[in-house]
């Protein structure tokens, strides 16, 4: 059975996101895999609620870790979870991603995280349970993943944040990013088909998905075939956090912590081996997450008076400010 690809693009319609996924998708595709292309934006998906029943129902084994609503998600939940590795690409909106973009990965989130699924499915199966009762063995597959941000600012630092963000949609079911790219200074051309080098490199995205897929090893699966290397060991990006001693620092996208130092004029950051394995790519930092919500999670009812304690602010409305009728705002007269 051919394995699949899934692109997502969650630019314009016909625009730069929607044709880099495609010339990836279409590398994909010659190479004999199935693909599968959807619009984020084409999608009806509301936001989390933070209603956290998708959670507690598999603490309590009540849950397949599957969302109480159901809307178009639940057809980009279908498409993820047939896939075998994904292309993702997203403009940035104020130096991040696009809302429908965060919306998407709120809802994939907790309840798609493979240490709270794992451990209610092989609990589940010990116990005989029919499957269908169980989260989606699916889940568990490896898959590989490539990231593109796009940018209409000539500067870089315009588009910093988005490609971090973008890892949102990954660390959930451990998918492993192989390639990412950073596509910055975007107003320079009308159409990224006026850019032959960045088509390139978007064949070469698809390129380097195929050889991912195609690899015979865990080890050539996962290895790192993007353009560039950034600081981290384990997803690559060049974002840190200087903690508050400020003598360590973090990856703000794995959560590894580290030491830093300047070598030959060069910033040089050390992860050790324990805390690469403790990063939230890995199954590691995964479980460290899932096992601080089921020990430290306060549960409902701790608070005997809390009902007496809210009713202030239950009673507190002051109301939205009324239009200023002297002013030229945006609401109609």
């Amino acid at each position: 059975m051919a394995k699949k690809v899934l692109g997502i693009s969650f630019g314009r319609k016909m625009s730069n996101c929607d044709i880099m996924v495609k010339q990836a998708l279409m590398e994909c595709e010659k190479a004999g895999f199935e693909v599968a292309f959807m619009r984020g934006d084409d999608l009806n998906v509301s936001n989390c609620t933070g209603c956290i029943a998708c959670t507690v129902g598999m603490i309590m084994e009540k849950g397949r870790g599957y969302c109480v609503r159901h809307d178009d998600f639940d057809i980009l939940d279908e498409c993820l979870m047939q896939s075998d590795a994904v292309i993702l690409a997203c403009p940035t909106y104020e130096t991040s991603v696009t809302g429908r973009f965060k919306t998407i990965c709120d809802r994939i989130g907790p309840s798609h995280d493979i240490t709270f699924r794992k451990a209610l499915y092989d609990k589940g199966m010990a116990e005989g349970r029919p499957e269908a009762e169980l989260p989606d063995a699916r889940t568990f597959k490896k898959r590989t993943a490539a990231l593109i941000s796009v940018g209409g600012a000539m500067t870089e630092n315009w588009i910093a944040l988005t490609l971090p963000m973008m890892y949102e949609f990954t660390f959930p079911i451990g998918i492993d990013v192989v390639d990412t790219v950073e596509y910055y200074g975007a107003m320079a051309h009308e159409s990224v088909l006026g850019y032959p080098e960045m088509m390139e490199r978007m064949t070469k995205v698809g390129q380097n998905i195929v050889d991912s897929l195609n690899a015979e090893t865990e080890e050539e699966r996962i290895k790192w075939r993007g353009d560039e290397e950034g600081v981290c060991p384990i997803c690559h990006t060049r974002m840190l956090q200087v903690s508050h001693d400020a003598k360590t620092v973090d990856c703000v996208v794995c959560g590894s912590h580290g030491t830093l130092e300047v070598v030959d004029g060069k910033i040089k950051v050390h992860f050790t081996e324990e805390e690469q394995k403790r990063s939230r790519l890995k199954w590691g930092g995964k479980l460290e997450h899932s096992t601080e919500i089921k020990t430290q999670a306060q549960p409902a009812g701790t608070i005997k008076n809390l009902k007496e304690l809210k009713a202030p602010y239950a009673q507190f409305n002051p109301g939205v400010f009324e239009p200023d009728p002297n002013s030229y705002g945006n609401i109609k007269k």
